[in-house]
C-alpha cells in the first residue's frame, strides 16, 4: 500500500519482468530467489501471474475462450489440454459456460474474472494483482474478494481499499516515494494512525474505534 506515485504498480510490473529497467544490473529484481533478466524472463512469466488494474488492458480476443487460452498456448500445451485448463479456470472463477461470449460485452466484474481465469490457466505460483477491485461495483467487489479468499497461492496485491487489505492480507508493506517505510502485520501497521497519516494514508474505518490493549 502507499499514496499515489509511491511505486506500487512499478514494483508489480518489475516482478513480472514487464519493464525494460528490470533487466539492468543495478538495482536488481529477484523472484523466489531467482534474478529477473532476459535469460530467466520466460520462466518468471510462468511463475508469476499478473492481473492488471483495468481488465480492458488484458482482454484482446473475440471470445472468452480465446482470451483464457492465450497463455496456456504459449507454453506448448495441446489443444485438448488447453480446453481442459480453460474450462477448469472458468469454473473456478464462476464463469462456466462463458467460453463463446465476447469479453467486451461483459460487466466489469465479469471481465475481471475472465482476466483472473486467464492468469490461473497458466498455473502461476504467485498471483500479482494491481488494484483488482478499483473499477468494480459493490457486488463485484464482494464476489472478487470471496474468490481471492479461495485461492491458496501466494498473492501480492496493490490496494487503495484498506478495508479489503485488512480482510485479505496478513502482511503489509508500505511504500512512499519508492521506498519501503514499513513491513509487518497488517492490523498492526494499519492501526497506527499517526504513521498512516504521515504517509498519505488513512486508518481504516473499522479500526477507528478500536484501541490497543
Amino acid at each position: 500500500i502507499g499514496p499515489n506515485g509511491a511505486g506500487k504498480s512499478t514494483i508489480l510490473l518489475h516482478l513480472n519482468g514487464l519493464l525494460p529497467e528490470t533487466f539492468t544490473d543495478s538495482p536488481s529484481v529477484s523472484v523466489m530467489g531467482e534474478p529477473v533478466n532476459s535469460t530467466t524472463a520466460f520462466a518468471i512469466h510462468r511463475k508469476v501471474g499478473l492481473l492488471f488494474q483495468d481488465p480492458d488492458d488484458q482482454l484482446f480476443c473475440p471470445t472468452v475462450f480465446e482470451d483464457v487460452a492465450f497463455g496456456p498456448r504459449q507454453y506448448g500445451l495441446s489443444e485438448c489440454e488447453v480446453r481442459a485448463v480453460v474450462e477448469e479456470s472458468l469454473r473456478r472463477v464462476g464463469l462456466a459456460g462463458f467460453e463463446r461470449r465476447s469479453p467486451h460485452h461483459l460487466s466489469g466484474g465479469e471481465k475481471q474474472r475472465v482476466c483472473l481465469a486467464g492468469v490461473l490457466a497458466c498455473r502461476p505460483e504467485i498471483l500479482v494483482l494491481d488494484e483488482p477491485t478499483s473499477d468494480l461495483d459493490p457486488r463485484g467487489k464482494r464476489e472478487l474478494k470471496a474468490l481471492l479468499k479461495t485461492l491458496t497461492s501466494t498473492k501480492v496485491i496493490a490496494y487503495h481499499d484498506l478495508e479489503l487489505v485488512l480482510e485479505l492480507c496478513s502482511r503489509t508493506i508500505v511504500l512512499d516515494e519508492g521506498l519501503i517505510v514499513a513491513d509487518g502485520p497488517t492490523a498492526e501497521i494499519l492501526a497506527n494512525e499517526s504513521f498512516m497519516l504521515a504517509h498519505g494514508l488513512e486508518k481504516p474505518h473499522s479500526l477507528l474505534h478500536r484501541h490497543p490493549h
